[in-house]
């Protein structure tokens, strides 16, 4: 018979040595190696610590994000003024209203509300069409959007202030993603969809490029009040970490492009999350996307993990309900059983939506494409695409309310855009 194995024993194994962390602390953080002496050079163009969240503070009030829309965009300003206004009057439905409106149980667990979420709302025009929508229909305003629109365009063009606003207005969180993102041309061997295969091996932010994402982060924390930024590379994710442990208080989520597809990723991201923690045990780390690839039993799995480094409430899982038609996954995709089995048990998820449903994609004679995401306004416009992939918003819009409605008939509970529905 072999020995009996104690599993206690064997573990303690993979205990981490306190040994080994001062030795890290000793040998890393010193002002003359180069890679932190580059990271203090950007940092210190924009200020303290201290000096940087104030300049963010104040960016970012909505009184100045409404100066900052009539500098650009002043006709954005009746749109912001209209929000406002519905909000005063609570115009849109309560979820109380809306329960009642789909069902007649009155017992729902609160335990584990779903976060209704939303990729990519890429024009401010867009999210006053469903704003409207949602006041007319009774319908549910997501509680979180993703935004993948180039930066410096939607800066230009007003939308970056007035979505910001939007955002404060009707008491919702949004990400955006930086210009500096791998597909900028920072990988000089790379060029768009002829050399698409190489992207899986080589994109990112190369060589000086972190640097320069932190510089863009940093400029639009100071002038915007831009919080939460999309993470797509291991060095930047790692930059965003020593911003917060400086005091900075920088906030991102991982994408799905970072490949997080097994308890043993999610592990690992989590730990990093949990290492760089503040002394008061925050992190910057607000949540990450799962891998499409995942099941059920992967997300309740790392759940455990994630209760036990306790980042049970700061750190989202974010798990796709539907993808875009094209450029993403093998269709058809519709995971919204899975998600609403998760409810159940799994807390702090969100149902993301990046396509419409199946039946919807597939009669539309213009499908929703990820590339799109990567194509100027202006070359949109000149195509003539610009209502088919408006439509195809809308199509994403309707497909996250089929999952409220569904979760409401279960008896579970969402999170819905704060001001508006709570």
């Amino acid at each position: 018979m072999p020995e009996k194995i104690d599993r206690n024993d064997l573990l303690r194994r993979l205990h981490l040595d306190p040994r080994h962390v001062e030795r890290i602390n000793a040998a890393l953080f010193r002002p003359d190696l180069r890679a932190f002496a580059d990271f203090l050079d950007v940092v210190e163009k924009y200020g303290t610590p201290e000096e940087i969240n104030a300049k963010a503070e104040e960016a970012g009030k909505l009184s100045n994000l409404e100066v900052a829309v009539a500098k650009i965009r002043p006709e954005y300003l009746a749109d912001l003024n209209w929000l406002k206004e519905q909000v005063e009057k609570q115009s849109f439905i309560r979820i109380a209203e809306y329960r009642k409106k789909i069902t007649d149980r009155m017992d729902f667990n609160e335990a584990n509300p779903v976060t209704m979420e939303i990729s990519s709302c890429q024009y401010f025009p867009w999210l006053m069409d469903i704003a409207r929508r949602v006041v007319d229909n009774g319908e549910i305003m997501p509680a979180r959007f993703i935004r993948v629109r180039n930066m410096k365009e939607q800066e230009a063009d007003g939308d970056l202030p007035a979505f910001a606003a939007a955002m404060k207005i009707i008491g919702a969180s949004y990400v955006e993603q930086l210009d500096t993102r791998g597909s900028d041309g920072a990988n000089i061997h790379l060029g768009g969809m002829d050399t698409i295969i190489g992207y899986y091996g080589g994109v990112g932010e190369p060589n000086h490029y972190a640097l320069k994402w932190l510089d863009e982060f940093l400029h639009y924390y100071t002038t915007y009040g831009v919080r939460q930024i999309l993470n797509v590379n291991n060095g930047t994710v790692l930059l965003a970490y020593m911003l917060h442990r400086l005091g900075i208080d920088i906030e991102f989520k991982i994408s799905v492009t970072l490949g997080n597809d097994n308890p043993y990723a999610a592990l690992w991201t989590l730990l990093t999350a949990s290492l760089f923690t503040r002394p008061d045990g925050s992190t910057p780390l607000a949540g990450f996307n799962w891998s499409n690839s995942v099941h059920a039993g992967t997300i309740e799995n790392a759940a455990e993990l994630r209760k036990a480094l306790n980042l049970e409430t700061q750190v989202r899982f974010e798990h796709h309900v539907t993808e875009t038609w094209k450029g993403l996954v093998i269709q058809p995709y519709d995971r919204r059983e899975e998600v609403l089995g998760l409810a159940q048990t799994v807390p702090n998820i969100s149902a993301k939506h990046e396509g419409g449903e199946v039946e919807v994609e597939r009669s539309r004679a213009r499908p929703s494409e990820i590339q799109d995401y990567y194509r100027t306004k202006t070359e949109i416009i000149e195509s003539g695409e610009w209502e088919a992939l408006r439509l195809n918003f809308f199509d994403k819009f309707d497909s996250m309310n089929l999952t409220a409605r569904a979760l409401t008939e279960r008896g579970l509970s969402f999170v819905a855009a704060k001001n508006l529905h709570q």
